[in-house]
């Protein structure tokens, strides 16, 4: 070997040795770790792509480092369980419906309430931003990671149709979350109480007459081929969540922690509510389309019959937030301003 030669390769040995030295924790010394993700939809639903595309690009951001193996569909527990694996370890991430737990969380009960959002995507943002403060305290148990927001669903029955607030008194009602059950409830409506994937049978049974739902979603369950009426109008926005065992987190290296902290943002929320809402808003077309199906739009006059009739519901829930010692009129400000600058205020 020539001494130029040797030179090279002494220099080239210097690169590697260097490169090794100031490499990327995530690449050099982190250990990897295979994450369960668990959620409660269907691999069809348009949900799941969007978490592999979370999971590949956190895979990718960490260096191979953090892995995660999904479980759609309920393989690791009920969709009521999700926020209680994630708090025990059943799983590592978890996809929660605040709403299935009435009570639970009175500050996300917030957006639960009709007539707030516009639209899914941009109001995603929204929703998370302005729950970022709040989650510390109201999860607690858990790490909280983001939440996002299906788009505007409404009321579909199988023999009578719903258009205005006292069409709903004495008839039975799956509701979407637990702030829309309360509204039924003083419409003179009975709540049946049953996960996504259970309702089309609850319904097909005869046990529900009426469910809340997202467009795309009724068709994706199978639930148009035992709905006849729907009220056409964006009537409320559900959350969901995203929310990691905390000693998972805590045991990650710093470097993966910023990986997790950098996919848990409003923009992430974004992205991940986006084709979802996409899928929601085209379901609405394919209802109108088949045979059969009733379509009722609202009337301006209408509309502000809903919104008096909401008006005990903004109540009671400004006070149960006061009883759990939150300010009401703070988490409202916060909320209405949030999805103002997100341009998602109805």
């Amino acid at each position: 070997m020539t001494d130029g030669e040797k030179r090279v390769t002494h220099f080239g040995k210097a690169l590697l040795t260097a490169a090794l030295l100031f490499a990327s924790p995530a690449l050099a010394q982190d250990k990897t770790v295979e994450w369960r993700f668990a959620h409660w939809v269907p691999a069809s639903h348009p949900m799941h792509p969007s978490a592999e595309a979370w999971a590949a690009s956190i895979e990718k951001a960490s260096g191979g480092t953090i892995k995660m193996k999904i479980y759609p569909a309920q393989q690791l527990g009920k969709a009521f369980d999700h926020y209680n694996m994630a708090r025990d370890g059943i799983a590592d991430v978890a996809h929660v419906n605040p709403g299935y737990e009435p009570g639970r969380f009175p500050v996300m009960g917030a957006m639960e309430l009709p007539f707030l959002f516009a639209n899914a995507k941009e109001g995603s943002g929204a929703l998370d931003a302005w729950y970022r403060k709040y989650a510390p305290k109201e999860m607690a148990d858990v790490h909280y990671c983001l939440t996002f927001a299906h788009d505007p669903g409404t009321f579909h029955s199988t023999k009578k149709k719903i258009v205005v607030p006292a069409d709903v008194k004495g008839m039975k009602v799956r509701p979407a979350n637990a702030t829309i059950a309360r509204f039924i409830s003083l419409l003179g409506g009975s709540n049946v109480q049953a996960s996504a994937p259970e309702a089309r049978d609850v319904l097909e049974k005869g046990v529900a007459e009426a469910i809340t739902f997202p467009w795309g979603s009724i068709v994706l369950f199978g639930i148009d081929k035992v709905t006849k009426y729907h009220l056409d109008a964006a009537f409320y926005v559900t959350e969901q969540g995203w929310v990691i065992n905390k000693a998972k987190y805590e045991a990650l290296s710093a470097a993966q922690k910023k990986v997790i902290d950098d996919h848990c943002t409003p923009q992430w929320a974004e992205k991940i509510a986006a084709p979802w809402a996409d899928f929601e808003a085209a379901g609405r077309d394919k209802i109108k389309a088949q045979p059969g199906q009733e379509l009722d739009a609202l009337t301006p006059a209408q509309l502000a019959e809903w919104r008096r009739a909401a008006e005990p519901l903004y109540a009671e829930w400004a006070e149960n937030a006061r009883k759990s010692g939150y300010n009401p009129d703070e988490i409202m400000k916060d909320l209405k301003d949030s999805l103002t600058k997100y341009k998602s205020l109805y």
